[in-house]
Protein backbone atom coordinates (compact mmCIF):
# COMPACT_ATOMS: atom_id res chain seq x y z
CA UNK A 1 0.00 0.00 0.00
CA UNK A 2 1.43 3.69 -0.94
CA UNK A 3 1.19 6.26 1.06
CA UNK A 4 -1.38 7.85 -0.25
CA UNK A 5 -3.68 5.20 -0.47
CA UNK A 6 -2.92 4.79 3.10
CA UNK A 7 -3.96 8.21 4.15
CA UNK A 8 -6.97 7.57 2.00
CA UNK A 9 -8.31 4.25 3.88
CA UNK A 10 -7.34 5.39 7.77
CA UNK A 11 -10.82 5.49 9.21
CA UNK A 12 -11.49 6.79 12.60
CA UNK A 13 -12.75 4.51 15.39
CA UNK A 14 -13.13 4.36 18.68
CA UNK A 15 -11.57 1.47 21.75
CA UNK A 16 -11.79 -0.05 24.90
CA UNK A 17 -10.95 -2.53 27.96
CA UNK A 18 -10.41 -4.01 31.04
CA UNK A 19 -7.53 -4.44 33.61
CA UNK A 20 -9.43 -5.56 37.22
CA UNK A 21 -7.37 -5.38 40.32
CA UNK A 22 -4.44 -3.21 41.01
CA UNK A 23 -1.99 -6.02 39.46
CA UNK A 24 -3.60 -7.80 37.54
CA UNK A 25 -5.60 -7.99 33.96
CA UNK A 26 -8.55 -8.69 32.58
CA UNK A 27 -11.45 -7.14 30.83
CA UNK A 28 -14.25 -5.09 32.74
CA UNK A 29 -17.60 -3.20 31.62
CA UNK A 30 -17.16 0.83 32.74
CA UNK A 31 -19.05 3.71 32.05
CA UNK A 32 -17.83 6.19 29.00
CA UNK A 33 -17.52 8.85 31.56
CA UNK A 34 -15.30 6.34 33.48
CA UNK A 35 -12.79 5.72 30.63
CA UNK A 36 -9.54 7.10 29.97
CA UNK A 37 -9.23 7.53 26.25
CA UNK A 38 -5.66 8.14 24.83
CA UNK A 39 -3.57 8.38 21.58
CA UNK A 40 -0.61 7.03 20.97
CA UNK A 41 2.75 8.82 19.39
CA UNK A 42 4.14 6.22 18.24
CA UNK A 43 3.79 2.60 16.22
CA UNK A 44 6.84 0.38 16.52
CA UNK A 45 9.07 -1.27 19.10
CA UNK A 46 8.39 0.23 22.97
CA UNK A 47 5.64 2.81 21.45
CA UNK A 48 3.43 -0.59 19.71
CA UNK A 49 4.43 -2.01 22.92
CA UNK A 50 2.31 0.50 25.13
CA UNK A 51 -0.37 0.98 22.68
CA UNK A 52 -1.24 -2.90 23.63
CA UNK A 53 -0.58 -2.57 27.22
CA UNK A 54 -2.68 0.73 27.12
CA UNK A 55 -5.82 -1.28 25.50
CA UNK A 56 -5.91 -4.17 27.98
CA UNK A 57 -5.62 -1.63 30.80
CA UNK A 58 -8.82 -1.03 33.06
CA UNK A 59 -11.21 1.70 31.83
CA UNK A 60 -8.47 2.73 29.15
CA UNK A 61 -9.62 2.92 25.62
CA UNK A 62 -6.68 4.06 22.78
CA UNK A 63 -8.41 5.88 20.69
CA UNK A 64 -5.67 6.61 18.14
CA UNK A 65 -2.43 5.94 17.44
CA UNK A 66 0.05 8.11 15.12
CA UNK A 67 3.68 7.08 13.83
CA UNK A 68 5.73 9.45 11.14
CA UNK A 69 5.68 5.69 9.40
CA UNK A 70 2.87 4.08 8.03
CA UNK A 71 3.55 0.78 7.70
CA UNK A 72 2.96 -0.90 11.21
CA UNK A 73 -0.21 0.76 12.16
CA UNK A 74 -2.29 -1.25 10.44
CA UNK A 75 -0.89 -4.39 11.87
CA UNK A 76 -0.72 -2.25 15.22
CA UNK A 77 -4.47 -1.50 14.77
CA UNK A 78 -5.49 -4.98 14.66
CA UNK A 79 -3.69 -6.24 17.50
CA UNK A 80 -5.26 -3.88 19.63
CA UNK A 81 -8.53 -4.14 17.92
CA UNK A 82 -8.57 -7.95 19.05
CA UNK A 83 -7.29 -6.76 22.77
CA UNK A 84 -9.98 -4.02 23.29
CA UNK A 85 -13.04 -4.83 20.97
CA UNK A 86 -13.10 -1.71 18.94
CA UNK A 87 -10.13 -0.70 16.39
CA UNK A 88 -8.41 2.26 16.73
CA UNK A 89 -8.03 5.12 14.11
CA UNK A 90 -4.27 5.15 12.66
CA UNK A 91 -2.43 8.02 11.25
CA UNK A 92 1.34 9.90 10.43
CA UNK A 93 0.40 12.94 12.32
CA UNK A 94 -0.08 13.18 16.38
CA UNK A 95 -1.04 17.01 16.20
CA UNK A 96 -4.18 15.54 15.09
CA UNK A 97 -4.83 13.88 18.67
CA UNK A 98 -4.34 17.22 20.29
CA UNK A 99 -7.31 18.86 18.53
CA UNK A 100 -9.46 15.69 19.70
CA UNK A 101 -11.76 16.54 22.42
CA UNK A 102 -12.24 12.93 23.49
CA UNK A 103 -8.53 12.37 23.97
CA UNK A 104 -7.52 12.48 27.97
CA UNK A 105 -4.11 11.76 27.28
CA UNK A 106 -1.21 11.28 24.91
CA UNK A 107 1.46 8.40 25.39
CA UNK A 108 4.75 9.65 23.77
CA UNK A 109 6.92 6.44 22.85
CA UNK A 110 8.78 8.96 19.83
CA UNK A 111 11.97 9.27 19.69
CA UNK A 112 13.99 11.77 22.70
CA UNK A 113 14.28 14.99 20.84
CA UNK A 114 9.84 14.84 20.84
CA UNK A 115 9.99 13.77 24.41
CA UNK A 116 9.69 17.67 26.21
CA UNK A 117 7.80 19.19 22.91
CA UNK A 118 5.56 17.17 22.01
CA UNK A 119 4.30 16.70 26.03
CA UNK A 120 4.28 20.63 26.37
CA UNK A 121 2.06 20.65 23.38
CA UNK A 122 -0.23 18.09 24.96
CA UNK A 123 -0.48 19.83 27.86
CA UNK A 124 -1.41 23.19 26.47
CA UNK A 125 -4.41 21.53 24.69
CA UNK A 126 -5.48 20.45 27.85
CA UNK A 127 -4.36 16.42 27.77
CA UNK A 128 -2.50 14.32 30.56
CA UNK A 129 0.94 12.76 29.34
CA UNK A 130 2.46 9.55 29.49
CA UNK A 131 5.68 10.42 28.01
CA UNK A 132 8.59 7.28 27.89
CA UNK A 133 11.55 7.90 29.72
CA UNK A 134 13.85 9.94 29.57
CA UNK A 135 10.95 12.36 29.04
CA UNK A 136 13.80 15.50 28.29
CA UNK A 137 16.58 15.34 25.50
CA UNK A 138 18.88 17.97 27.57
CA UNK A 139 19.43 19.31 31.14
CA UNK A 140 16.81 22.53 29.74
CA UNK A 141 13.97 20.27 28.65
CA UNK A 142 14.23 19.02 32.04
CA UNK A 143 13.65 22.06 33.92
CA UNK A 144 10.95 22.98 31.14
CA UNK A 145 8.64 20.11 31.31
CA UNK A 146 8.44 20.10 34.83
CA UNK A 147 7.28 23.92 34.75
CA UNK A 148 4.78 23.19 32.54
CA UNK A 149 3.32 20.38 34.16
CA UNK A 150 3.30 22.84 37.11
CA UNK A 151 1.62 25.39 35.04
CA UNK A 152 -0.94 23.81 32.93
CA UNK A 153 -1.61 21.22 35.67
CA UNK A 154 -2.20 18.01 34.15
CA UNK A 155 -0.15 14.48 35.09
CA UNK A 156 2.99 13.77 33.53
CA UNK A 157 4.03 10.03 34.32
CA UNK A 158 7.60 8.97 33.16
CA UNK A 159 7.83 5.77 31.90
CA UNK A 160 10.11 4.22 34.51
CA UNK A 161 8.26 1.45 35.18
CA UNK A 162 10.08 -0.28 37.61
CA UNK A 163 8.84 2.37 40.01
CA UNK A 164 5.72 0.65 40.15
CA UNK A 165 7.38 -2.70 40.66
CA UNK A 166 5.89 -4.42 44.20
CA UNK A 167 8.94 -5.85 44.94
CA UNK A 168 10.59 -2.67 44.37
CA UNK A 169 8.31 -0.78 46.44
CA UNK A 170 8.96 -3.29 49.36
CA UNK A 171 12.92 -3.33 48.36
CA UNK A 172 12.85 0.48 49.54
CA UNK A 173 10.72 0.33 52.64
CA UNK A 174 13.00 -2.31 53.61
CA UNK A 175 15.70 0.28 53.38
CA UNK A 176 14.09 2.76 55.18
CA UNK A 177 13.44 0.20 58.15
CA UNK A 178 16.93 -0.10 58.11
CA UNK A 179 17.52 -4.05 57.02
CA UNK A 180 20.61 -3.10 55.37
CA UNK A 181 21.95 -0.20 58.03
CA UNK A 182 22.60 3.32 56.70
CA UNK A 183 22.32 3.66 52.52
CA UNK A 184 25.45 5.08 51.25
CA UNK A 185 26.69 3.95 47.97
CA UNK A 186 24.62 2.68 44.87
CA UNK A 187 26.14 0.77 41.88
CA UNK A 188 23.45 0.30 38.92
CA UNK A 189 24.80 -1.12 35.81
CA UNK A 190 23.91 -2.66 32.10
CA UNK A 191 25.35 -4.34 29.88
CA UNK A 192 24.53 -5.70 26.40
CA UNK A 193 25.74 -6.27 22.98
CA UNK A 194 25.13 -4.18 20.64
CA UNK A 195 26.26 -4.58 16.82
CA UNK A 196 27.60 -1.78 15.15
CA UNK A 197 26.07 0.77 13.29
CA UNK A 198 27.87 1.23 10.43
CA UNK A 199 28.58 4.07 8.43
CA UNK A 200 25.53 5.81 7.04
CA UNK A 201 25.13 7.82 3.73
CA UNK A 202 22.98 10.15 2.79
CA UNK A 203 20.06 9.04 0.57
CA UNK A 204 16.46 9.89 -0.63
CA UNK A 205 13.83 10.43 2.06
CA UNK A 206 11.52 6.56 2.17
CA UNK A 207 8.45 6.80 1.02
CA UNK A 208 6.84 5.09 4.01
CA UNK A 209 8.82 7.73 6.18
CA UNK A 210 7.24 11.80 6.92
CA UNK A 211 11.45 13.02 7.71
CA UNK A 212 9.98 16.74 8.08
CA UNK A 213 7.83 15.30 10.87
CA UNK A 214 9.72 13.00 12.36
CA UNK A 215 12.94 16.04 12.65
CA UNK A 216 10.04 17.88 14.03
CA UNK A 217 11.85 20.25 16.80
CA UNK A 218 15.42 18.91 15.62
CA UNK A 219 17.44 21.23 12.97
CA UNK A 220 17.11 19.75 9.51
CA UNK A 221 18.83 17.34 8.66
CA UNK A 222 19.44 14.97 5.62
CA UNK A 223 18.50 11.61 5.75
CA UNK A 224 20.69 9.39 6.38
CA UNK A 225 20.48 5.40 6.08
CA UNK A 226 22.00 4.11 9.31
CA UNK A 227 19.54 6.60 11.32
CA UNK A 228 15.56 5.20 11.31
CA UNK A 229 13.98 3.31 13.30
CA UNK A 230 16.61 3.09 16.66
CA UNK A 231 20.48 4.00 15.98
CA UNK A 232 19.05 7.83 16.20
CA UNK A 233 20.02 7.06 19.99
CA UNK A 234 23.41 7.27 19.53
CA UNK A 235 23.51 10.65 17.79
CA UNK A 236 23.71 13.64 19.89
CA UNK A 237 20.82 16.01 17.57
CA UNK A 238 18.06 13.17 18.30
CA UNK A 239 19.49 10.42 21.42
CA UNK A 240 20.64 10.65 24.95
CA UNK A 241 23.13 7.55 24.24
CA UNK A 242 22.70 4.27 27.07
CA UNK A 243 23.32 6.21 29.54
CA UNK A 244 19.34 7.63 29.14
CA UNK A 245 18.17 5.36 27.14
CA UNK A 246 18.68 2.64 29.92
CA UNK A 247 20.58 4.13 32.96
CA UNK A 248 18.00 6.24 33.67
CA UNK A 249 16.03 3.31 34.80
CA UNK A 250 18.74 1.79 37.69
CA UNK A 251 20.54 5.01 38.30
CA UNK A 252 16.67 6.17 39.61
CA UNK A 253 16.34 2.98 41.66
CA UNK A 254 19.44 4.04 43.44
CA UNK A 255 18.80 7.63 43.91
CA UNK A 256 15.54 6.30 45.42
CA UNK A 257 16.85 3.90 47.77
CA UNK A 258 19.58 6.63 48.89
CA UNK A 259 17.27 9.51 49.06
CA UNK A 260 19.46 11.75 48.00
CA UNK A 261 18.51 14.69 45.17
CA UNK A 262 20.69 16.08 42.97
CA UNK A 263 24.73 15.50 43.05
CA UNK A 264 27.14 18.32 43.67
CA UNK A 265 29.96 16.70 41.82
CA UNK A 266 29.67 14.32 38.38
CA UNK A 267 32.49 12.83 37.08
CA UNK A 268 32.32 10.36 34.14
CA UNK A 269 34.82 8.76 32.15
CA UNK A 270 34.86 6.09 28.95
CA UNK A 271 34.31 6.35 25.27
CA UNK A 272 33.39 4.98 21.91
CA UNK A 273 35.71 2.06 21.97
CA UNK A 274 34.26 -1.22 20.27
CA UNK A 275 33.90 -0.23 16.62
CA UNK A 276 34.45 2.59 14.80
CA UNK A 277 31.36 3.64 13.14
CA UNK A 278 28.91 6.50 13.16
CA UNK A 279 27.54 6.10 16.62
CA UNK A 280 28.25 9.92 18.68
CA UNK A 281 27.53 8.82 22.68
CA UNK A 282 29.66 6.39 24.54
CA UNK A 283 29.55 2.29 24.28
CA UNK A 284 31.73 2.13 27.72
CA UNK A 285 30.71 4.84 30.43
CA UNK A 286 31.95 5.23 33.87
CA UNK A 287 30.04 7.96 35.97
CA UNK A 288 30.37 8.93 39.78
CA UNK A 289 27.79 11.33 41.40
CA UNK A 290 28.32 12.56 44.75
CA UNK A 291 26.06 14.22 46.72
CA UNK A 292 26.27 16.76 49.78
CA UNK A 293 24.51 13.99 52.36
CA UNK A 294 27.79 12.23 51.83
CA UNK A 295 26.37 9.56 49.34
CA UNK A 296 27.32 8.60 46.62
CA UNK A 297 26.24 6.44 43.23
CA UNK A 298 28.26 4.97 40.24
CA UNK A 299 26.96 4.08 37.04
CA UNK A 300 28.47 1.21 34.59
CA UNK A 301 27.45 0.71 31.29
CA UNK A 302 28.65 -1.59 28.35
CA UNK A 303 26.24 -1.14 25.64
CA UNK A 304 28.90 -3.63 23.57
CA UNK A 305 30.42 -6.15 25.34
CA UNK A 306 27.75 -8.15 27.03
CA UNK A 307 29.25 -9.80 30.13
CA UNK A 308 27.36 -9.86 33.26
CA UNK A 309 27.15 -7.90 36.47
CA UNK A 310 26.50 -10.55 39.56
CA UNK A 311 25.51 -12.88 36.66
CA UNK A 312 22.49 -9.83 35.58
CA UNK A 313 22.53 -7.63 32.59
CA UNK A 314 20.97 -4.55 34.70
CA UNK A 315 20.46 -4.15 37.85
CA UNK A 316 20.83 -1.78 40.89
CA UNK A 317 23.31 -2.95 44.03
CA UNK A 318 22.57 -0.78 47.45
CA UNK A 319 25.51 -0.41 50.05
CA UNK A 320 25.16 0.34 53.76
CA UNK A 321 26.63 -0.27 57.08
CA UNK A 322 24.97 -3.48 58.22
CA UNK A 323 24.52 -5.44 54.75
CA UNK A 324 24.16 -5.01 50.63
CA UNK A 325 20.75 -5.04 48.68
CA UNK A 326 20.45 -5.96 44.97
CA UNK A 327 17.44 -4.73 42.98
CA UNK A 328 16.66 -5.44 39.56
CA UNK A 329 13.65 -5.75 37.71
CA UNK A 330 12.82 -9.22 39.17
CA UNK A 331 13.31 -8.46 43.03
CA UNK A 332 15.87 -8.09 45.52
CA UNK A 333 18.04 -9.73 47.41
CA UNK A 334 19.80 -8.60 50.97
CA UNK A 335 22.86 -9.88 52.62
CA UNK A 336 24.57 -9.23 56.04
CA UNK A 337 27.88 -7.44 56.13
CA UNK A 338 28.84 -11.87 56.57
CA UNK A 339 27.59 -11.93 53.08
CA UNK A 340 24.33 -14.31 54.11
CA UNK A 341 21.15 -14.14 52.36
CA UNK A 342 18.80 -12.73 55.12
CA UNK A 343 15.57 -11.29 52.66
CA UNK A 344 14.39 -12.51 49.05
CA UNK A 345 11.90 -11.19 47.42
CA UNK A 346 11.36 -12.28 43.32
CA UNK A 347 8.53 -11.80 40.75
CA UNK A 348 7.44 -15.14 39.02
CA UNK A 349 6.41 -12.92 35.64
CA UNK A 350 9.56 -10.56 34.97
CA UNK A 351 12.60 -11.37 33.12
CA UNK A 352 15.61 -9.28 32.65
CA UNK A 353 14.81 -7.81 29.42
CA UNK A 354 17.94 -6.32 27.24
CA UNK A 355 15.60 -5.74 23.87
CA UNK A 356 14.43 -2.35 22.34
CA UNK A 357 10.88 -2.98 23.33
CA UNK A 358 11.06 -3.55 27.45
CA UNK A 359 8.04 -5.61 27.54
CA UNK A 360 7.17 -7.30 31.05
CA UNK A 361 4.87 -7.13 33.64
CA UNK A 362 5.77 -3.51 35.13
CA UNK A 363 4.52 -1.45 32.51
CA UNK A 364 1.26 -2.73 33.11
CA UNK A 365 1.34 -1.64 36.23
CA UNK A 366 2.78 1.28 35.75
CA UNK A 367 0.23 2.09 33.39
CA UNK A 368 -2.67 1.11 35.66
CA UNK A 369 -0.81 3.65 38.26
CA UNK A 370 -1.38 6.46 35.82
CA UNK A 371 -4.90 5.45 34.30
CA UNK A 372 -5.94 5.42 37.89
CA UNK A 373 -4.14 8.73 39.17
CA UNK A 374 -6.47 10.20 36.46
CA UNK A 375 -9.91 8.78 37.24
CA UNK A 376 -9.32 8.91 40.98
CA UNK A 377 -6.70 11.58 41.72
CA UNK A 378 -4.07 8.96 43.39
CA UNK A 379 -0.94 9.52 43.24
CA UNK A 380 1.63 9.08 40.58
CA UNK A 381 4.48 6.27 40.91
CA UNK A 382 6.91 8.56 38.81
CA UNK A 383 5.81 12.25 38.11
CA UNK A 384 7.71 13.84 35.84
CA UNK A 385 8.82 16.47 38.66
CA UNK A 386 10.64 13.53 40.18
CA UNK A 387 11.79 11.53 37.74
CA UNK A 388 13.53 14.68 36.09
CA UNK A 389 15.80 14.75 39.25
CA UNK A 390 16.96 11.44 37.48
CA UNK A 391 17.51 12.74 34.28
CA UNK A 392 19.08 15.55 34.89
CA UNK A 393 22.06 14.14 36.75
CA UNK A 394 22.51 11.30 33.77
CA UNK A 395 22.33 14.17 30.75
CA UNK A 396 25.03 16.25 33.00
CA UNK A 397 27.15 12.89 33.28
CA UNK A 398 26.72 12.94 29.18
CA UNK A 399 28.05 16.46 29.65
CA UNK A 400 31.18 16.14 31.50
CA UNK A 401 32.09 13.05 29.41
CA UNK A 402 32.14 15.69 26.37
CA UNK A 403 34.11 18.28 27.87
CA UNK A 404 36.37 15.91 29.63
CA UNK A 405 36.16 16.69 32.98
CA UNK A 406 34.09 16.96 36.70
CA UNK A 407 31.32 18.78 36.90
CA UNK A 408 30.71 21.03 40.10
CA UNK A 409 26.48 21.54 40.62
CA UNK A 410 24.67 23.48 42.70
CA UNK A 411 22.02 20.69 43.59
CA UNK A 412 19.53 23.07 44.26
CA UNK A 413 19.04 23.33 40.65
CA UNK A 414 21.69 21.13 39.11
CA UNK A 415 23.34 24.22 36.89
CA UNK A 416 27.17 23.68 36.44
CA UNK A 417 29.18 26.16 38.34
CA UNK A 418 32.19 27.88 36.96
CA UNK A 419 32.22 25.85 33.46
CA UNK A 420 31.09 28.23 30.68
CA UNK A 421 31.77 25.23 27.94
CA UNK A 422 29.70 22.97 29.84
CA UNK A 423 27.21 25.11 30.42
CA UNK A 424 26.41 26.22 27.00
CA UNK A 425 25.73 22.39 26.69
CA UNK A 426 22.74 23.03 28.63
CA UNK A 427 19.92 22.78 25.93
CA UNK A 428 20.18 22.11 22.54
CA UNK A 429 19.33 24.48 18.82
CA UNK A 430 15.77 24.03 17.58
CA UNK A 431 14.67 24.29 14.08
CA UNK A 432 13.07 27.62 13.83
CA UNK A 433 9.51 27.97 14.66
CA UNK A 434 9.50 24.69 16.47
CA UNK A 435 11.33 26.02 19.96
CA UNK A 436 8.76 24.31 22.76
CA UNK A 437 7.27 27.40 24.94
CA UNK A 438 5.11 27.89 27.49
Amino acid sequence: MDRKTFLKSSALTTAAIGLSGPFSLSRGAVSANEKVVVAVMGGRGRAGHLANVFARVHATEVKSIFDVDYRPLEELASGVQEIQGKRPEVGTDFRRALEDPDIDALVIGAPDHWHTPAAIMALQAGKHVYVEKPGSHNPYEAELIVRAQQRYGKLVQMGNQQRSAPESMEAIQEIRNGLIGDVYYGKCFYANTRGSIGNGSIAPVPEWLDYELWQGPAPRTPYRDNLIHYNWHWFWKWGTGEILNNGTHEYDICRWALDVGMPNKIASNGGRFHFRDDWEFYDTQNVNFDFAEGKSIQWEGRSCNGFPFWNRGRGSLIHGTNGTMMIDRSGYVAWNLDNEEIRRKMRSDESDPLDTVGGGGLTDLHVHNFAGAIREQTALNSSIEEGQKSVMALHLGNISQYVGRSLNLDPSTGRIIGDSEAMSMWRRDYEPGWEPRI
